[in-house]
């Protein structure tokens, strides 16, 4: 909560100013700074998985609701389409008056506008001048360079960590970043795993650790 500082001076004079709210520090179910706690809806995603915290805060902001009132479908793969509609919602859901260049994106679909705004971007340009194929599985490279992107691709000067990572990648700057802002380790093999398919859990981790570094 929010608060009031006075401090005093041996000259008599005081000064007073607001402290602002911490907020919520959230851990699992429980706050780390008071006793309050918060509900997991999901049936499908256990209170001490990896990702409770992440699918908590996507639906608190708003970024998706899951796929119906109980279930999140944590292993579900996410999609070109889903993927772009989360890092809209997370932007504020922006609408930007450009032309559709997709024939496989049309107007009344959920994803319309932020496709268009990640376009607008530079975010994607699609897998070619007319398609954006929103059902297609999005990979690991693909959803750190979309999050680079979104953070104006940022230089970042370290060493290459993974063995199957190349200079000439196109994800070759977007994973560094990754690296170094703690949104991926990697695998466990000394590996970045950058065709490996990104499921819907990884999906909102990755963009809760940019959100949160």
């Amino acid at each position: 909560e929010a608060g009031v500082e006075t401090r005093s001076c041996e000259c008599g004079e005081t000064e007073t100013r607001e402290i602002p709210a911490l907020g919520h520090d959230w851990s699992g179910l429980g706050c780390t700074r008071c006793d309050e706690k918060r509900e997991n809806p999901f049936v499908d995603v256990p209170n001490d998985s990896f990702y409770i915290d992440p699918v908590l805060w996507a639906v608190e902001k708003s970024i998706t609701t899951g796929v119906d009132a109980t279930h999140f479908a944590p292993e579900a793969t996410g999609n070109r389409a889903q993927v772009v509609t989360f890092l809209w919602r997370a932007a504020g859901e922006p609408v930007v008056e450009v032309e559709n260049p997709f024939v496989d994106v049309s107007e009344d679909a959920f994803f319309y506008n932020a496709v268009l705004w990640a376009v607008s971007e530079g975010i994607t340009t699609g897998i070619s001048a007319d398609h954006f194929n929103p059902y297609g599985e999005c990979n690991r490279a693909q959803v750190v360079t979309f999050l680079w992107r979104v953070a104006n691709k940022p230089e970042i000067e370290a060493e290459n960590p993974f063995i199957d990572v190349t200079e000439d990648a196109f994800y070759y700057d977007a994973m560094l970043w990754a690296v170094e802002n703690g949104i991926t380790t990697g695998l466990d093999n000394g590996t970045f795993g950058p065709l490996d398919i990104c499921n819907r859990a990884q999906v909102v981790t990755f963009l809760y650790r940019a959100d949160n570094d």
